[in-house]
């Protein structure tokens, strides 16, 4: 799914031309050596999800589209990656010659993974649905995430890094829905509980060793 080809069939869907160059450097960034969770298999892990849900999309090019770009920027001392990973796919698509309507669309569904206010559109609900599926993946998998995220947080001391992550977790518990669509809570709801109470009860032993 992450193959040229596959790039260049979803520009042609949207009714624009490619740019290979832009998918080279979109995958380079996603393989940079500062990365251990934010990464291409990350990216892949998210567009197979999206083949899966493919059918659920109102507007499936526009879904694929912005997950490409979604992670596109991570800068682990910066809060503001969402927001200019969404710039650069708006200066992209209007490059490209994407109408108004298309950029913000697309423009809004990067800036979903902030995963701060409640999705609107099916199509948001979807991405972060999609975003947020690791939650629910087996519990090895889930333990890796927790490992990956630590590793790319290493420069912040463990306490604060308990402290902030205890803090995500309980957020996300606290939801009355982790997922918005149907087809990812019936598949995942049930064991993003479990991995979160889990990840919860581990961070709250003092002598835990960072992860």
């Amino acid at each position: 799914m992450s193959n040229l080809a596959r790039w260049s069939e979803v520009w042609e869907e949207l009714g624009l031309k490619a740019d290979p160059e832009l998918h080279a450097d979109l995958r380079l960034r996603y393989s940079s050596s500062a990365r251990h969770y934010h990464t291409l298999h990350h990216l892949m892990e998210c567009l197979d999800l999206f083949a899966e849900t493919r059918e659920l999309a109102e507007r499936p090019a526009e879904v694929e589209l912005a997950l490409w770009f979604h992670d596109a920027i991570y800068e682990v001392k910066r809060h503001d990656n969402e927001i200019r990973s969404a710039e650069w796919a708006q200066r992209a698509l209007r490059k490209a010659g994407a109408d108004d309507a298309l950029v913000a669309r697309i423009y809004e569904l990067v800036m979903v993974t902030r995963h701060e206010g409640q999705p609107v559109t099916p199509d948001q609900q979807l991405l972060s649905d999609i975003d947020l599926a690791i939650l629910g993946a087996r519990p090895s998998r889930f333990d890796e995430y927790e490992r990956q995220v630590r590793e790319e947080y290493k420069h912040v001391p463990s306490p604060t890094f308990k402290a902030v992550r205890r803090q995500i977790l309980q957020g996300f518990l606290a939801r009355p829905r982790i997922y918005h669509t149907q087809w990812f809570h019936d598949r995942r709801e049930r064991l993003a509980r479990g991995n979160i109470e889990r990840s919860l009860r581990q961070l709250s032993r003092w002598r835990l060793s960072p992860m």
